[in-house]
């Protein structure tokens, strides 16, 4: 039994449930990584009083049944695991202002319509512990330097540190505003402005406080050669939503930011509501 479960929005070229996250695309999916002929009945099942069943009542039909559920999540997950859905589109080399020269490296993936980035420095081998920064896009931090968030400066500071390492990763996942995208995030700006903290702001526009995945980004590392790494980032989250895809992580390394007037509202809610290891 196929369900929706948690659905992530995915669109891509080609490749069953990566292309529509539906029930047809997931059961399809389904019977061609179990070995069986890609085809699939779909029906819906219905409660005594005629209303659709939802998630807790197919459990319990499952359990009376002897049924096992599925979520597309979890098809999304395990082809994330055990399918190369990255490809790499473009490398230069970039002078920057705040870590040196970086090859730049953009890829193509077959999960979202974004092309993510990789900026890397020095040569990588398999032993190397590797300094990481996986960075979440932030229009308004990274580019227009706003004060809302320590983004930018958290970024900037990624880019010295591995210039001062001489060796070093940053990925740069396009998941605006934790994932819900940049209108959503101005939105949720005008929330915050009306006393919503961010995690408020997500939840009362219909969303979780972090709909951020990191799978794409662990296929990028592997792609580049990284194995082993020490991780820049004061989130815990994200150092289980790495190592979930069999990158070692030997170390976490803090990157804070001292908070200034605009950001400390913001700096506190990570700390206190989303768990972020921060000194405030």
């Amino acid at each position: 039994m196929v369900s929706p479960g948690h659905v992530f929005p995915i669109r891509a070229r080609r490749g069953g449930v990566l292309v529509r996250t539906g029930q047809t695309e997931g059961s399809v999916d389904l019977c061609r990584l179990a070995g069986l002929t890609p085809a699939g009945v779909i029906c819906e099942i219905m409660k005594d009083d005629g209303t659709m069943a939802r998630m807790p009542d197919l459990e319990i039909f499952a359990r009376e049944h002897k049924l096992k559920i599925v979520a597309i999540a979890d098809l999304i997950d395990y082809r994330l695991q055990n399918e190369s859905l990255i490809r790499r589109v473009a490398e230069a080399t970039i002078p920057t202002s705040y870590g040196g020269e970086f090859k730049v490296i953009v890829y193509e993936n077959d999960v979202d319509d974004f092309q993510h980035i990789a900026l890397v420095k020095g040569e990588i081998s398999k032993e190397d512990e590797v300094l990481v920064r996986v960075h979440s896009e932030c229009l308004t931090g990274d580019v227009f330097a706003s004060a809302r968030c320590d983004c930018g400066d958290q970024l900037h500071r990624a880019m010295e540190m591995v210039n001062q390492e001489g060796k070093g990763v940053i990925v740069y996942m396009r998941q605006e505003g934790r994932g819900i995208g940049l209108v959503n995030k101005i939105k949720a700006y005008a929330l915050q402005e009306n006393g919503h903290d961010t995690v408020e702001a997500n939840i009362a526009l219909g969303f979780k406080p972090d709909l951020r995945d990191y799978g794409i980004g662990a296929q990028i590392l592997v792609d580049l050669g990284v194995h082993k790494m020490r991780l820049m980032t004061n989130n815990p989250k994200k150092i289980v939503g790495l190592e979930g895809y069999g990158i070692e992580i030997t170390q976490r390394v803090p990157l804070e930011i001292h908070p200034n007037e605009n950001n400390i509202k913001y700096m506190k809610t990570k700390q206190k509501k989303m768990g972020h290891l921060l000194k405030i």
